[in-house]
């Protein structure tokens, strides 16, 4: 039996989430305002990490600086993670355009896993959601799934352990599911999550949702499931949890890894390909880097050399040596050298900026390396699809009609 509905993930839309007079916004659609992300978790009723939880996880910076920071039903996970059980990730990606440096860190953090601890990765493409959040035509959101697809392929995941979906090419058995699991979604509750919808669509979506977190168990079996992602996608994941909790599916709630954003190059806050802010995408050579860093990577140093040689730097808001933190210098001793030097004013700004652009620049040639590599699109991505069989176990397990399907 699925279990009961628990306090954390309530979606009641009786309940304020915005009661606190807070003065930032985190949903899905929008994310606006210094976020204060210990307050988020009393919002959205999700547990910090302990260190003992960091260290169980697969050896990673973003997890032993805490840029993956909380979580829910971590412990099942590990505790599949370790035993050997089955065990899986979610990670997804929205084709609205390029992919950038924000986008792919999770998948990178989703390959780890799957190499240390074997772990099966799905990666949904929400196409159709894309469309009907964006003005963009279907032609348009095509040519940038595809576009997508190859970087997601570039990541190197294994493709007995991986299976890509994709809303719209997969519709035989994402809908099917999806509807009824729409059955358990009131329009209340999805504004109390999500704020109020322009469509009919997006008010349906996080029931297509629901069904990408749940899919693994459906095609596998009842496992614990692990979504990383940045902490504004996490109402997904709530409300996936409370459907798990309502119908008589033969799945688990999926659990939840949730993570601080990629500052954006003129500050923190959420690096996000729809803003103003310039970003690195995944294609960009070494010198459109070069030139993006440059000029516009928000520094903490001073405004004169003098100045900075006397009182030095400070690199919590250095956005050049967050990218360094985040992901881009695995070695916590040299990166703690690299502040200690910045703050002593021994190291400039213009000396950072030149580190963390040899370091993206290495990273993004192995990227575009891999991405050169791949054939046709249809050919390098057909197995990761699902077979028929899958399909067809999915749909059994959703308790869908044999005459009700494609």
């Amino acid at each position: 039996m699925p279990e009961p509905t628990d306090t954390p993930d309530s979606t009641d839309p009786t309940s304020d989430s915005n009661a606190d007079a807070d003065d930032f916004t985190v949903t899905p659609y929008a994310v606006d305002g210094e976020i204060d992300y210990e307050k988020l978790l009393e919002r959205f009723g999700a547990d910090p990490l302990t260190d003992e939880q960091s260290r169980r996880f697969p050896d990673h910076p973003m997890l032993r600086r805490r840029i993956f920071y909380a979580g829910r039903d971590v412990d099942r996970y590990l505790e599949a993670a370790e035993s050997g059980a089955s065990h899986a990730i979610v990670t997804g990606r929205g084709p609205s355009g390029p992919m950038h440096l924000g986008h792919v860190l999770p998948l990178y953090l989703a390959k780890r896993f799957q190499q240390e601890t074997g772990a099966t990765v799905y990666v949904p493409l929400s196409d159709d959601e894309k469309y009907l959040a964006k003005d963009q035509s279907f032609e348009s959101i095509g040519e940038h799934t595809r576009d997508n697809l190859r970087d997601v392929l570039a990541v190197g995941f294994d493709p007995e352990r991986t299976r890509i979906v994709i809303d719209t090419a997969d519709a035989d058995v994402i809908y099917p599911i999806a509807v009824r699991l729409a059955r358990f979604l009131t329009p209340a509750t999805v504004e109390a999550v999500y704020g109020e919808q322009d469509t009919v669509g997006l008010q349906f979506y996080p029931a297509v949702q629901a069904t990408h977190l749940l899919l693994p168990q459906l095609v596998a079996g009842r496992q614990p499931t692990l979504v990383p992602i940045a902490v504004d996608q996490d109402p997904h994941v709530r409300v996936c949890r409370d459907v798990a909790a309502k119908e008589a599916l033969p799945v688990d709630k999926p659990g939840a890894l949730l993570g601080r954003f990629l500052p954006s190059l003129d500050g923190p806050g959420k690096m996000s390909s729809s803003g103003d802010a310039p970003s690195i995408e995944l294609t960009a050579d070494p010198e459109t880097i070069t030139e993006t860093i440059r000029t516009h990577a928000y520094t903490g140093g001073r405004a004169t050399l003098a100045a900075h040689r006397e009182h030095g730097g400070d690199p919590t808001v250095d956005v050049p040596f967050q990218y360094l933190r985040f992901f881009f210098e695995p070695d916590d001793e040299r990166l703690a050298r690299i502040a200690a030097d910045y703050r002593a004013g021994e190291l400039l700004s213009g000396d950072l900026k030149d580190l963390t652009i040899d370091r993206i620049t290495a990273f993004l040639a192995d990227h575009q390396r891999r991405r050169a590599a791949l054939g046709p699109l249809e050919a390098e991505l057909e197995p990761y699809r699902l077979t028929d069989d899958e399909r067809r176990r999915a749909l059994d397990r959703a308790g869908i009609p044999a005459s009700d399907r494609a």
